[in-house]
């Protein structure tokens, strides 16, 4: 008895090996057919092809036809697939977010071709390797071996990857419209874990806020004239104060009980007993001058500590020899969960305090969303992956100073968490810069995060 039983268990731990092998080998596999197709925005797209790739996959891999669906916007689309649960009385879906579209990138720039994958020295490079069609892989791969193992969630599953996330974010915003009564949503293309660069694991961080992305077109109109006969009102000289006055003005320090619990866990870390009692006091009082001064010199920190505004692009003249009739200048802000855009544009007109220049916001496709509550259920299950992993990693809440999709959802009510499992030393961190690759060996262990996470959440 006891040999058949030890022989049972074998099987079993062979067949649940084979399994993991099954699922990582398809999830490369994906990988390197994903970034073959060039999912940029503009003439050529193929984030539709790759849409039809993934949802054949998924199909093959067992998932109803009528259960993943294509939807086109534009040039671009955007892909739904619902794994279907049992219908436990009053429970809400469970919503995945990701996107297929990538960054451009020019192959003069690349050593390699951006758009073919290639695998070197433990690493695949290609355009999207992380930014975002290694988590996209790695999801449908785990979501798949799931249904190889006849896994029933209580409760329906249901991914929606974005089609233009890196661009005007209609696909999310359409997807946003769709499926806004749901549980929460996890977003795969936020949060994950960081290594130092002797790659030991670091921290794991749950993104639950994100901030709001916004331009604003600073303006002077002046008649004009020949440089030969100069005038007082000069509409280069009016913006370049307006922009002086933007360079020394500092939004006030700002917390949430995401970014508290952040600054708690970097206090832990930090190697500086200064800059730890700095991220202390500035949680316990974000108007505290000191610590906010000493944080803010960091460009580690300064992001967290609040509202940003930084000037990005100006422009003026139409002539060498003549007064300039137009001067503009684009001011790049990074506003802090909470705080309308409107209240952001009319300090800036305060802090310029000059009515010659017109400051008007940009459309640029963001929408300003509340931090996600702290999710005490959730923080335990992602802490209980990702110690299985690395047993010591701090696992917290975080703060993204960009902007992904997860803010149309938290827009609509969603809690929304991004929790991405790549673990990356920041010398490998290349997403839309050139070179992008991600750790082959990161393949495995997200699989395994994946399938236990949702396992464990819609069980």
């Amino acid at each position: 008895m006891r040999q058949l039983a030890a022989l049972l268990a074998v099987a079993l731990a062979a067949g649940s090996a084979n399994a993991q092998t099954n699922a990582e080998t398809q999830a490369l596999e994906l990988l390197k057919r994903g970034v073959a197709f060039r999912t940029v925005a503009g003439p050529g797209n193929q984030t539709p092809e790759y849409a039809e790739f993934l949802k054949s996959t998924l199909v093959a891999g067992g998932f109803a036809a009528e259960d993943v669906q294509i939807e086109r916007i534009g040039d671009t689309a955007y892909l739904v697939a619902r794994y279907r649960g049992t219908g436990k009385a009053g429970a809400k879906p469970i919503l995945i977010s990701g996107h297929m579209d990538v960054v451009e990138a020019k192959p003069a720039g690349w050593e390699r071709d951006p758009f073919t994958p290639v695998i070197e020295n433990g690493y695949l490079f290609g355009r999207g390797a992380s930014d975002n069609k290694f988590d996209v892989s790695t999801f449908v791969a785990s979501m798949i071996q799931l249904k190889r193992e006849g896994f029933k969630p209580s409760r329906d599953v249901v991914m929606l990857f974005s089609g233009d996330e890196e661009t005007a974010m209609k696909t999310t915003a359409a997807l946003a419209e769709r499926f806004h009564d749901a549980e929460l949503l996890l977003n795969i293309d936020g949060g994950g874990g960081d290594m130092d660069e002797t790659g030991r694991p670091v921290l794991f961080g749950v993104q639950g806020a994100e901030k709001t992305y916004a331009d604003f077109e600073l303006s002077v109109t002046n008649p004009g004239g020949h440089s030969s006969a100069p005038r007082k009102t000069n509409a280069i000289y009016q913006l370049a104060n307006a922009l002086q006055k933007i360079a020394a003005y500092e939004f006030p320090g700002q917390v949430n009980d995401i970014t508290r619990a952040s600054w708690a866990a970097a206090a832990e870390k930090a190697s500086d007993p200064k800059v730890a009692d700095a991220m202390r006091r500035f949680a316990a009082n974000p108007e505290d001058a000191e610590a906010r001064a000493l944080l803010r010199a960091d460009p580690n920190y300064v992001g967290q500590t609040g509202t940003t505004c930084v000037a990005t692009m100006a422009s003026a003249g139409h002539a060498t020899n003549a007064l300039p009739q137009r001067a503009t200048a684009n001011i790049n802000c990074r506003i802090f969960p909470g705080t309308p855009i409107e209240a952001v544009r009319a300090k800036l007109a305060e802090v310029v305090g000059d009515s010659a220049v017109k400051i008007t916001k940009v459309e640029s496709g963001s929408v300003p969303s509340d931090a996600s509550p702290l999710n005490p259920a959730l923080m335990k299950v992602i802490a209980k992956r990702v110690h299985a992993r690395f047993a010591d990693v701090p696992v917290v809440p975080v703060m993204s100073a960009g902007a992904t999709d997860s803010m149309w959802f938290r827009g609509r009510g969603v809690p929304s968490y991004g929790v991405s499992p790549l673990f990356m030393k920041p010398s490998d961190s290349f997403a839309h810069g050139l070179n992008e690759r991600i750790p082959v060996g990161e393949i495995g262990p997200a699989v395994t995060f994946y399938k236990a996470v949702i396992k464990d959440l819609a069980k």
